[in-house]
């Protein structure tokens, strides 16, 4: 049986591929949506793969047990005669990492990521912004926000009320933030981008709210001094996390 491990991981690794991205959305905790079709046929390979596999090793095992028979056909049993193992059985350990994909796949980045985040880079220099679009409230990504606050020196904010979307971590001091995780590719590359929110009760960590306030100015324009962005909360209510939990870099 053990002859038949590598086939089983690559099936096993395979079917937990196309779990979280062809029969449902847990691939968006990992990847962007872009590179679903990817996953689908990665996950269709290996298991092709390991099928192909477990063939090969079937008619393996078959032609040496002929070639056996005919060997010792003339020899009354088989003492004295063994076979191997077909490799150790720690191995088989090797298939529990995908059986736990396929079974428990892990959540999406949280406050623990964003909290050890190092430091904001200043990517974008200070200058102006289009203008948001009318009405109030205005939904802007936690990005666009902190953009927005920290590099718009036409201060487009100013007056507005606007509506974040994102998930509690909190401060060493008692401050408490809405955060989001930004990712070009996938979640190893994964950014932090959040707002101070003021006047209203902090929930839990890690659970996902939506904060309408306004932007609160405070120091200049540029990271050193007006990061992280703060919102005076007028409201403050809690939903469900979204399928897709990253915003796009």
């Amino acid at each position: 049986m053990r002859r038949y491990g590598p086939a089983v991981l690559l099936a096993l690794l395979g079917a937990a591929i196309l779990r979280v991205s062809l029969f449902g959305e847990l691939y968006l905790r990992y990847v962007q949506a872009g590179l679903r079709p990817y996953l689908v046929v990665s996950g269709a390979a290996l298991v092709l793969l390991g099928a192909a596999v477990a063939v090969v090793t079937n008619r393996a095992d078959h032609e040496h047990d002929q070639d056996h028979d005919h060997e010792h056909g003339d020899v009354g049993g088989h003492a004295g005669h063994g076979h191997g193992p077909g490799g150790p059985r720690v191995a088989w350990l090797l298939a529990l990492p995908a059986l736990a994909l396929l079974l428990f796949p892990p959540p999406a980045l949280g406050s623990y990521s964003a909290e050890r985040e190092a430091a904001r880079s200043a990517a974008r220099g200070v200058g102006t912004f289009p203008a948001l679009p009318p009405g109030n409230p205005v939904d802007l990504t936690l990005g666009e926000f902190g953009s927005r606050a920290v590099y718009d020196s036409g201060r487009s904010l100013d007056g507005r009320t606007v509506r974040l979307t994102g998930f509690v971590t909190r401060g060493g001091d008692g401050t408490w933030y809405v955060t989001r995780l930004l990712v070009s590719c996938c979640a190893a590359d994964a950014t932090a981008a959040r707002a101070e929110v003021r006047g209203a009760q902090a929930p839990p960590a890690d659970t996902w709210v939506t904060v309408t306030g306004r932007w609160h100015p405070e120091g200049g324009l540029g990271p050193d001094a007006a990061w992280p962005p703060v919102v005076d909360a007028a409201s403050v209510r809690q939903v469900p996390q979204p399928d897709n939990p990253y915003e796009k870099r």
